[in-house]
């Protein structure tokens, strides 16, 4: 029997995408899994901004099931910055991405089940970036620190970490040349890369891992890129 059946999973952003494929590997490990998502799904649907929708949706899970075993914060903040990205808007990608997970943390703080985990999903952005993502990858590199500063709040009750995904190709798309050969893996990722790394983290031979940030991208992160080296480029 799976170490994961009958547990309660809570997944944010799990009606799409990694959280989607996540969603679907835990409940065939035979976990209960309660998805928090702006579009449809079987479980609960509302906004990850809003504190009564979050108020909501814990009450929900607690009364159906008592605990939380894992909490899965992976909802995504507006891929936005900088000349088009509002007050508003770099707010609320704050929101979705740092005050949603910390709010859900602290709902469920006294339910959580011996034994329990939080994975946040981050991004190898919380490290680099490219032009005009601020609110996005302000967000990412908030619940990267958040990871950490929870990991020590929380000591001896809930292990805390994130993954910080790379290139994940999440709508089917196939990919060859210079979009596969520049990762040193050799490939694009998968939704199950993340989704696997999860499951790890969420089990007992992960018993000895809280605070860490572990970034799954393929080697991208890891390779120097200069003009002119191994047939990089710089065009103006």
């Amino acid at each position: 029997m799976s170490e994961f059946a009958g547990k309660v999973v809570v997944i944010t952003g799990g009606a799409q995408g990694i959280g989607s494929c996540m969603a679907r590997m835990f409940a065939q490990a035979g976990a209960h899994v309660c998805i928090f998502d702006l579009q449809p799904n079987p479980y609960f649907v509302g906004d990850l901004s809003n504190e009564a929708d979050l108020q909501a949706f814990a009450a929900k899970v607690l009364a159906e099931h008592g605990r939380v075993d894992f909490l899965i914060n992976n909802a995504a903040p507006l891929f936005k910055g900088l000349p088009d990205c509002t007050w508003q808007e770099f707010n609320y990608a704050l929101q979705v991405g740092v005050a949603a997970p910390y709010m859900l943390t602290r709902l469920f703080m006294q339910h959580f089940a011996p034994g329990a985990a939080i994975v946040n999903i981050s991004s190898s952005r919380d490290r680099m970036s490219m032009p005009a993502t601020e609110a996005y990858t302000a967000a990412k590199g908030g619940i990267a620190a958040l990871t950490h500063a929870l990991a020590v709040s929380l000591a001896g009750r809930v292990r805390v970490n994130s993954i910080s995904p790379g290139w994940i190709e999440t709508r089917g798309a196939t990919y060859s040349g210079a979009d596969v050969l520049q990762h040193p893996a050799a490939r694009v990722g998968t939704p199950e890369d993340i989704a696997e790394m999860a499951l790890f983290l969420c089990s007992a031979k992960a018993g000895f891992i809280t605070g860490e940030n572990i970034c799954i991208d393929g080697g991208m992160t890891r390779q120097m890129i200069y003009h002119g080296d191994h047939g990089w480029s710089y065009k103006v």
